[in-house]
């Protein structure tokens, strides 16, 4: 039976890449115009899974993903994390000298600022909605390059004229794999939560104490306002160890009487 997984579009994103991990020949990939189309499309059985980006090593957390966790159903069930090198990208033919604009996705422009500084620095940029979108414009010509992976110049028919611009060499951006099942115990997980936590003095310290007494390694902590409430605020936490795991079963005990509310947004197995 085909399975179907749906990710950020259009094809030739870094999203596309991180759905072809893992993905066999029997998958069929869906393209969708926006992260919340994604959560849509698992949460109505139009696909198996999603694709959707969360953090990224050098901008940080993707805010739009974070939104639709709060509101969806649907579970994290695994991690992709993909490298994220960048490229100048542009028709065959075309030289550095003849390029008058690159354009690129905000973020990418961001992640290649120093780059462009010293390499380009009269080019005129403009933002896309995607590296995708800014490829496509390339393969039109113009005298238009763009900044995108490899697989965006595979799909587009796009050549390199300068290969690993980003400015960071580690750059990479994780992406969560979304379901409407729990993924099962691998022996090397990590659960993702949502805690909406009192706005008093110490709040934020009752939360995490049961994590230093029961030993749970807490790998990120963020806060994002609530849009219930002025200046509340939800944490995203992530830890090591599975939701089926006793010591975590006894974390969330804990935490019942320390938080205005927990959920559960999945355990999954690290990818390393």
């Amino acid at each position: 039976m085909t399975r179907r997984i749906a990710y950020l579009g259009p094809p030739g994103t870094f999203s596309q890449a991180a759905a072809l991990r893992g993905a066999g020949a029997d998958c069929e990939l869906l393209d969708c115009r926006g992260i919340d189309e994604v959560f849509a499309a698992v949460e109505s059985g139009r696909a198996d899974h999603g694709v959707a980006p969360i953090e990224n090593s050098t901008e940080g957390a993707v805010n739009h993903t974070q939104d639709c966790l709060i509101d969806s159903p649907a579970l994290i069930i695994g991690e992709r994390i993909v490298p994220i090198e960048h490229h100048l990208l542009a028709r065959e033919g075309f030289s550095r000298t003849e390029i008058n604009l690159i354009a690129s996705h905000p973020q990418s422009l961001a992640q290649c600022r120093e780059w462009l500084r010293a390499n380009q620095p009269q080019t005129a940029l403009r933002e896309c909605v995607s590296n995708a979108e800014a490829a496509r414009l390339a393969a039109e010509g113009g005298g238009v390059a763009a900044i995108a992976g490899a697989i965006a110049g595979e799909t587009y028919g796009l050549r390199a004229l300068a290969q690993s611009i980003q400015d960071q060499a580690g750059n990479r951006t994780r992406f969560a794999v979304l379901g409407r099942e729990p993924a099962p115990p691998s022996g090397r997980d990590k659960t993702s939560i949502l805690v909406y936590a009192e706005n008093r003095p110490g709040a934020l310290f009752r939360v995490l104490e049961p994590f230093e007494r029961l030993g749970i390694s807490l790998t990120r902590l963020e806060s994002r306002p609530s849009r219930d409430q002025k200046w509340e605020y939800i944490f995203f936490m992530d830890f090591q160890g599975h939701r089926q795991d006793a010591k975590v079963a006894e974390l969330f005990h804990r935490l019942g009487d320390r938080t205005d509310a927990v959920k559960i947004l999945g355990s999954y197995a690290v990818d390393n």
